[in-house]
Order: structure tokens, then sequence, then C-alpha cells
């Protein structure tokens, strides 16, 4: 007899194997949801056309129009023969007849043996480069000489048309105060002295009246026969009214002697610069 102990073993393996097997196969089978939208789940027709055979037994057609998988006899209800097609889709073309593209192609290829060979242009042909240019000459030994001289003697006519623009500049002196040579010192002092006459005769009242006073530095051009020639103010005494009286002054006195012969020589026009004061005491005065 098998004893108890061994009887609780056989009974355990038995349940661990069976657990095995009901563990497998509830794990390894899956559940997926039922989808009709896709491919797969939807259902096939299939489409069964019957036909039904006469009991009685068929004749052959010796003329028949058309040729069929099987006899249509009583179908149709067209008078006339007409063969049976296939609807055009929109998309069908009509395809060219053999004999439209046998004449086609003899006179496209007349075309091109009229054609001559310059005409016929292809995308990528190449632009023909254009020729180049012709290299003038080398000048001769004699040219050369001749293009010199004829550079030479126009620098030289050049050179003497400022030569004598030059010399017919007008010679300029400037002398002032600090002139120390006696002949430019004996004018200027003769120039001052009239200057300083005239404009103690012409003295602005309108200056006097609002007692205006100051200094101004004074350019004059005096040419050779004592005529002026250019005047303006270098420094202004910050009043216009004494600047204005001041050239009005020099114009009054004008013209002044012509020059001596010993300056006459040397100089064209004398340019004659002069501090001129408008004193408190309503005097022109000059330094």
């Amino acid at each position: 007899m098998i004893s108890t102990h061994k009887k609780t073993d056989l009974l355990g393996v038995s349940l661990f194997i069976a657990a095995g097997i009901h563990a497998f196969i509830i794990l390894g089978i899956a559940f997926k949801p039922f989808d009709e939208t896709k491919p797969e789940y939807r259902q096939q027709s299939l489409e069964v056309m019957i036909v039904k055979r006469p009991v009685e037994p068929l004749q052959a057609d010796e003329e028949a129009d058309f040729l069929a998988q099987t006899s249509q006899r009583g179908g149709g209800e067209e008078t006339d023969p007409v063969k049976p097609q296939t609807a055009e889709t929109p998309t069908s073309l009509p395809l060219p007849q053999p004999t439209q593209a046998r004449q086609i192609e003899p006179e496209r290829m007349q075309r091109s043996k009229d054609r001559p060979l310059s005409a016929v242009t292809s995308p990528l042909q190449v632009q023909a480069e254009p020729p180049p240019k012709a290299t003038p000459p080398m000048p001769s030994a004699k040219q050369l000489l001749t293009s010199k001289r004829m550079e030479i003697a126009r620098l030289t006519a050049e050179l003497e048309r400022k030569t004598l623009a030059y010399a017919k500049m007008p010679r300029h002196k400037a002398i002032s105060a600090s002139t120390k040579e006696y002949k430019y010192a004996a004018y200027l002092d003769a120039w001052r002295r009239k200057v300083e006459r005239i404009g103690n005769l012409n003295y602005p009242d309108q200056a006097k009246r609002s007692k205006l006073y100051g200094n101004l530095v004074l350019h004059v051009a005096v040419k050779t026969d004592g005529s002026v020639e250019h005047i303006g103010v270098l420094h202004s005494s910050g009043h216009k009214i004494l600047d204005d009286a001041a050239v009005r002054i020099v114009r009054l006195a004008a013209p002044f002697s012509p020059f001596p012969n010993e300056i006459r020589k040397e100089t064209d026009i004398l340019d004659i610069t002069r501090t001129w004061q408008f004193l408190r005491s309503g005097k022109l005065d000059s330094e």
C-alpha cells in the first residue's frame, strides 16, 4: 500500500503541472478588439452570374457577327449588329493609328533634310567666342622720335606761356608801420596823414552820438597811379558803424599820390596794413 505521505506528494506535483498548463494557455492566447474599418475585417463579396442554358440543343450560327464565351441568343435590344466594348474612362486617350505614324515620320525626315545645317540649334550649343582683336603694329623708331619732339615742343610752349603770364602779373609790396625802408616809409607816412585828415573831417556823427570807440585793422591795396584797388577789414572793431566808416574815409581820401620812380621800378601795388583807432574824444588815429 502507498503511504499517505507519498499520496500527498503526488497530488501536489499533479496540481503544479495542471496550473502551469492552464497558465501557458491563458497567457498565450491574446484577445484583440474587432475593428470593422480595417481592410482585413471587411467581408469579401463574390458576384456570381448564373447563365441559364437552354434545354434544347443549340444550333451553330454560321454567319455570327461576333464570338462570345457562351450563347447569348435572345439577348440585346439593338437591331443593328454592334460590337460590345468597354466604356471609355476620362483618362483613356486614343492611340495613334499605324497609318498616321507612317505618314508623319517621312514628312518630318524630309523637313530635317531640307533645313540648312546652320538653322539646327541645340540647347547645349556653346556660343562661339568672338575672334581676337588684331594687335596694332608697333610704331617705328622714326614715329617715336617724332612723337618725342612734339611732346618737347608742347612742354616748351607751356613753360613759356606760364613765364609770360607770371611776368605780366602785378608786383606786390606789403608795407606796414614796421617798414623801415625810407622810400616806402616816407610814402606810407604821407598816405597815413592824408587819411587821418579826411577821417577827422568826416568822422561819423552816429558814432559820436552813441559814443562808440574801438580799433580795427584795415588792408588797402594802392596802385602805381595812387588809385585804390581793394579795401578790406582784416580785424573788426566790434561795431559795424566804425568798420563802414573806416572804409568810407579811405575811399574819400583817394586817389593818393602816385608812386615815386624808385618805388615804381620795384612794385606795381602797395599792400598797406594799418590799425585805425576811433577814440573816445571823437578823433581818428592810426598806429
